[in-house]
């Protein structure tokens, strides 16, 4: 028999051994982020890097400015915007939003939904111009103008020896080149609690006349996609230059809506500014070794704006708390090869949607470096955008963007209300001030309505609390008060169905003829029985509409034991058509949790089918992160792992990180916010998971290190 001597000093060894082993887990985070370093030594536009603060960015090309942005126009353009930067142009035929509005058969009634009305053209060009107004801007455009000895500009040829690297730990690119056999070195950053970047130039070039630096301000392009390089335009916008002293001068730029100010800043006599022509202007340097710092801003007040050294050292100090702040994964010890691609994607997600998607608005899928659909966020992809910050432990991030929806919710009631719906109807498609855009697709669209209440859930999970479920209930009860009024009453099958009148996630069904799409189905019962949970939460009665709805709702459609796309589609393995786009009837068990309305084993069967039958090729970034989420919930992490890393075109990740679609969307933020979500599964799991990493294989080559994560529901 031990003595207790003996047992107590059993007992404080092991628990020294714990705590060492604790400790020798802890991972080495600066290692883990800057391994992933990225590093680039040629003139390539889908190489460009960015630095950025969440609600501002600034992309440059291989000079560390956007010296070239015509030539990188189809790679990732070289854009300036953030989150306040939006124009509208004038109104003149006083189009009124009614001329988008169409009325369906629904539910027995006449429904009105803002679409792409071709006819008359009055109304078709009403549609165009509330699509594409308001449109966010690119601000300005700034970079070197180099002359060769004989007068010349530079094109991207005449640029040597490049070498180009992003220090992900401090936010700073560092660039080097040599034109004619001189070098240039460059370092460009973003102040992160200011639209300002702060760039040092050295380079003999400077004393010999041959380098100055452009401040060039594009026209919109009033078109889908707006890259920055419309150089010429009708409008009659003005753009002044003002000297205020020295070392500072001002541009100040007024266009249909919205007027902005830029603040150069440098140090006195270093520089001058001078303007070569209509919203073109030139700085040009008079010392070997030159900083400057730049602002954009709306306020029309003079700015105290920090200097090279400030941005800095705020540049450090910020990039290095985001990195030890939150989750952290480690997958240096594992030996299976795939694991290395696998980080590199996690850690250059981490700093993109970072620096692009933590505004105080939804970002848009080309977050904020060149517009897409005008600019404007797509409330459907939010869940992709945010839904990670929660399960990396850094739910302020997404925070930023909620009071959004307390601005945008009167608008919400507004189309619910003109529905007839209760509650509050989401947009798909909107803007800064939760206006809707007409969209023949984006307006059918549902799968967007319960994603408040998963931020919602997300932050009680992390904090239950009566501060989270009061300060968040009004938009959660309000949510589920219009997915219970839009669930239509079926009394000769005795059930509640969604549709006709919807498009589902998988955007391949007529909106006239769709009903009951299995994930959009199960995302209702799940949301309903969330809100519910909330009212018993905070000790209130909840709806007995919402109960009857979610007891009630129609089952998940199955035919030949497998899960359907939607029930209105009964050929939806068989058609073509109906096996491309997103397959997001695998996102009923993957992005969801399991729900007493769903049978594994169909689940099971449904995805060996899709995995074995989809074309993979048409589909986008977030679909395979999605499948490797349900692979994951079904216990299948070979097929995880085979998900995350399938070698199809949009699942691409470029060397700076972004995920590439095709040459229309170059980038394509969801699917990065996408690869962070679902690794996240794949490592903390969810809420009565009992496997270790569940989403990768038992077979001794993944060694996978976390820490900081959340489990999901």
């Amino acid at each position: 028999m031990k003595t207790t001597s003996t047992i107590k000093l059993y007992i404080f060894l092991l628990f020294i051994s714990i705590i060492h082993q604790g400790f020798a887990q802890k991972i080495d985070r600066k290692a883990l982020v800057t391994r992933h370093n990225v590093v680039v030594t040629s003139v390539d536009t889908l190489a460009s890097l960015t630095v950025g603060n969440g609600k501002f960015a600034f992309t440059t090309d291989i000079t560390g400015l956007q010296t070239f942005p015509d030539y990188y126009q189809g790679g990732i353009a070289l854009g300036t915007q953030s989150e306040w930067g939006w124009d509208s142009n004038k109104n003149p035929n006083s189009y009124t939003f009614e001329e988008t509005l169409k009325d369906y058969d629904q539910y027995g009634r006449k429904v009105s939904y803002s679409v792409q009305i071709k006819t008359p053209k009055r109304n078709n060009d009403a549609v165009n111009w509330f699509r594409e107004n308001p449109h966010r801007i690119q601000l300005g455009n700034i970079g070197f103008e180099i002359t060769k000895k004989n007068g010349e500009l530079i094109s991207p040829k005449d640029l040597t020896d490049m070498n180009q690297e992003l220090n992900l730990w401090t936010g700073i690119i560092t660039s080097s080149f040599s034109v004619e056999g001189v070098p240039v070195k460059v370092e460009t950053l973003s102040h992160h609690d200011e639209d300002l970047i702060a760039v040092k130039v050295t380079s003999d070039l400077i004393n010999k006349g041959q380098l100055k630096i452009r401040y060039r301000i594009p026209y919109p392009s009033n078109n889908w996609k707006d890259t920055g390089v419309n150089w010429n335009g009708s409008e009659n916008y003005t753009s002044t230059l003002k000297s205020i002293n020295p070392k500072k001068a001002l541009v100040t730029h007024k266009m249909d809506s919205l007027t902005y100010h830029t603040y150069f800043q440098w140090k006195e006599k270093s520089a001058s500014i001078t303007e070569k022509e209509e919203h073109y202007f030139i700085i040009s340097p008079t010392e070997n070794n030159f900083s400057f710092t730049c602002k954009f801003t709306p306020e029309n007040k003079n700015q105290n704006i920090s200097n090279f050294d400030k941005a800095v050292t705020n540049s450090e100090e910020n990039w290095k708390d985001f990195w030890l702040s939150g989750g952290a994964i480690d997958f240096s010890s594992c030996t299976d090869p795939r694991a290395f691609e696998i980080e590199r994607r996690v850690v250059l997600s981490q700093y993109l949607t970072k620096l692009q998607c933590t505004s105080n608005q939804p970002p848009q899928e080309t977050g904020l470096t060149y517009n897409s659909w005008y600019g404007k966020p797509h409330l459907e992809m939010h869940w992709w955008h945010g839904v990670h910050f929660a399960l990396w432990n850094r739910s302020d991030l997404l925070k930023n963007a909620m009071q959004w929806y307390d601005k945008a919710s009167g608008k919400a009631f507004e189309i619910a209300k003109r529905q007839g719906f209760d509650g509050l109807r989401w947009q798909k498609m909107t803007d800064p001030y939760g206006n809707e855009s007409p969209s023949s697709v984006g307006s059918f669209l549902i799968w967007q309505q319960p994603h408040y209440i998963t931020f919602a859930e997300l932050f009680y999970q992390e904090n239950p609390s009566k501060d989270i479920l009061n300060t968040y209930k009004d938009n959660v009860y309000a949510t589920a008060d219009f997915m219970a009024s839009f669930a239509n009453y079926n009394e000769e099958k005795n059930r509640y169905e969604l549709g006709p009148g919807v498009i589902a996630a998988q955007e391949r069904f007529k909106a006239t003829e769709t009903y009951n799409p299995t994930y959009e189905l199960n995302y209702w019962y799940w949301g309903l029985k969330t809100a519910i949970e909330w009212k018993q939460r905070l000790g209130e009665t909840p709806p007995k509409k919402w109960i009857e709805v979610m007891n009630n709702l129609s089952d998940l459609p199955i035919l030949n034991d497998v899960y359907l796309a939607t029930e209105s589609a009964q050929d939806s393995y068989t058609n073509p058509v109906f096996k491309t786009d997103h397959p997001s009837v695998l996102g009923t068990l993957g992005m969801l949790p399991l729900t007493k309305k769903v049978d594994l084993d169909i689940m099971k069967n449904t995805f060996n089918l899709v995995w074995t039958d989809w074309t993979w090729e048409d589909t986008w970034g977030w679909d395979f992160p999605m499948t490797a989420m349900t692979a994951t919930r079904l216990h299948m992490p070979e097929k995880a792992v085979e998900a995350l890393l399938m070698d199809i075109r949009t699942n691409t990740y470029l060397p700076n990180g972004h995920n590439f679609q095709d040459e229309r969307l170059t980038l394509y933020l969801p699917g990065n916010g996408g690869v962070l979500t679902a690794v996240a599964l794949m490592c903390a799991g969810w809420d009565g998971n009992t496997v270790k990493n569940p989403g990768f294989p038992k077979d001794g080559n993944w060694d996978v290190k976390w820490e900081g994560l959340q489990k999901m529901f």
